[in-house]
């Protein structure tokens, strides 16, 4: 069970260095850079923007390691509503897409809003490389035999979970969806799933929560941006187990 990553032979031979996946950045440009630096091939898990004081800069370093042909992002929520933005859309209003947009709209930026659409709407919502599966939100067994869809169009079952986790009925006092981590218990043995959004971690370190069913969840997220540090874990390629922490 796999979906076909298609990548080209130069994006292959990039990831023989080993993988690093990066957590959600934020905007904060500082600890990405510091991320980027790197000969591995990177694989961003998603939310590149909002909250941080830079996401056009963010975004910007993304698209040239990108453009290198060392590193791809995942779709996340953020920078669903950011696509939806620059495509006209009709959003509810967040101060924080409205400042990534204001960033975006000086002339300092302009290479950024020129670019950043066509890339976000190109970026896959999941990736399956062997027994590994890389994700924004959440996993759904479904991933290993379909293929994401495109990312800005129509919220599918397989991509709200991609974006927004699982979430029940109920809202949190805070406003937002309460999240549930049910999933964990549904991934097959011997898979690992890495996944952004939700901040699980209590000590600054990525998070492992082990499943019923075998399988594994490792969380990234670490609040860069939100007062936290950005975190990310290094993987031989074909990945098998990780090899660092980063905190």
């Amino acid at each position: 069970m796999s979906t076909d990553t298609r990548h080209d032979e130069n994006v292959k031979n990039a990831m023989r260095k080993g993988l690093r996946i990066v957590g959600d950045v934020h905007g904060d440009l500082e600890a990405f850079r510091h991320a980027v630096a790197t000969d591995r091939f990177i694989i961003q898990l998603g939310d590149l923007v909002d909250y941080g004081p830079d996401s056009a800069g963010v975004l910007r370093l993304m698209l040239q390691v990108q453009r290198e042909g060392r590193g791809l992002f995942l779709i996340g929520n953020h920078d669903r509503k950011l696509g939806r933005a620059l495509m006209g859309k009709k959003l509810r209003s967040s101060p924080h897409l409205d400042e990534t947009l204001a960033q975006l709209s000086t002339p300092d930026n302009v290479d950024v809003l020129h670019d950043v659409l066509p890339a976000l709407e190109q970026a896959p919502a999941w990736l399956v490389m062997g027994r590994t599966i890389f994700v924004h939100g959440a996993f759904e067994p479904h991933m290993l035999n379909e293929p994401p869809p495109p990312p800005l169009g129509r919220v599918t079952y397989l991509l709200s979970r991609a974006l927004f986790g699982e979430t029940t009925s109920r809202i949190q006092a805070d406003g937002y969806p309460e999240r549930t981590l049910n999933w964990v218990n549904h991934i097959p043995s011997g898979y690992t799933v890495y996944c952004g959004h939700d901040q699980r971690s209590t000590n600054g370190c990525p998070l492992t929560i082990h499943g019923r069913a075998g399988g594994r969840a490792i969380f990234v997220d670490t609040g860069a941006g939100k007062g936290g540090h950005l975190a990310w874990v290094d993987l031989p390629y074909p990945p098998v187990e990780e090899k660092l922490f980063v905190c």
